[in-house]
């Protein structure tokens, strides 16, 4: 839609607004071009939000992690003490 039509749907929409007021078609149409000019300054302004969300790890370091040892891995199953071992000391 170009401008001129937005400046004019602004005024229609403030004339309806004031509750339809005869005779103030130019305070309206002025108003509107306002409004208008500061929504096409602001688009202009700023610049769009990229992706907020955090991007997951990369597929290559899923596919490695079986590649490091853990705890199971150098024969320690269980991280929390032995109730067998306890009753022997």
């Amino acid at each position: 839609m170009d401008r001129q039509e937005r400046v004019r749907r602004r005024a229609h929409e403030l004339w309806i607004t004031e509750g339809r007021p005869e005779g103030k078609a130019e305070d309206h149409w002025h108003a509107a071009e306002e409004l208008t000019a500061h929504e096409d300054k602001q688009m202009l302004a700023t610049k769009p939000v990229g992706d907020a969300e955090p991007k997951a790890e990369p597929l290559l370091a899923v596919q490695n992690q079986g590649e490091f040892p853990t705890l199971t891995d150098q024969g320690e199953e269980a991280s929390y003490p032995d109730p067998a071992l306890r009753r022997r000391g």
